[in-house]
């Protein structure tokens, strides 16, 4: 029998965030490849049957870090917004933009391969965050309605992470700003659907 650890308890919170912090200062160091769970254990100063206790490898780890790496980098673009409006639209945009400049940086090294490793999970996140702006009703005002309200979020999302992603891949040769203000319109044709 397992026991299942409380994630509320304030050690059970320090500890991840440890392993957590030991596995960021890594990623900057070595390859993904090559590091291992007796080096984050070592680097967090705990013993690997605690990293066992919290994560089950390596990867389930990278991928707590890079799902707070997106939720920090879209939150702090979208808490003060209530609807989904072009603005909202723009400030997720911007979230994204900022989510692979901040990946590019924590994996110097290894971003190509990263981008695409969470991408699915990534671009279903940032359809979730589309579809809470939405009015559950509007969902539900026609039988098609649902329907292409949820393709025109996955185009939406998709849209979205595809472009961040080349524009960080290819450099950043203008600001994330310019950037997302010169695609916009390309956005809003595809956002329309959302927006009613």
């Amino acid at each position: 029998m397992t026991i299942k650890k409380n994630e509320a308890d304030p050690r059970v919170i320090r500890t991840r965030r440890l392993l957590q912090d030991a596995f960021a200062s890594l990623i900057q160091e070595k390859d993904f490849e090559s590091i291992t769970v007796r080096d984050i254990a070592e680097r967090a100063t705990v013993n690997r049957a605690t990293f066992y206790a919290h994560f089950v490898d390596k990867f389930e780890i990278l991928e707590a870090k890079l799902t707070e790496l997106f939720m920090t980098s879209i939150n702090r673009r979208i808490s003060s917004h209530e609807v989904l409006n072009e603005e909202t639209i723009q400030s997720i945009f911007l979230g994204v933009c900022d989510f692979h400049k901040d990946l590019n940086t924590m994996c110097k090294r290894r971003y190509t391969s990263f981008g695409p490793v969470f991408e699915i999970q990534i671009k279903e996140k940032i359809q979730t965050i589309l579809l809470s702006f939405i009015d559950k009703d509007k969902m539900l005002s026609s039988p098609n309605a649902e329907f292409l309200i949820n393709t025109a979020s996955i185009m939406l999302s998709w849209g979205m992470y595809g472009a961040a992603y080349v524009w960080n891949n290819e450099g950043r040769l203008i600001s994330a700003e310019l950037f997302v203000k010169q695609t916009m319109p390309l956005v809003m044709n595809g956002a329309r659907e959302l927006l009613g």
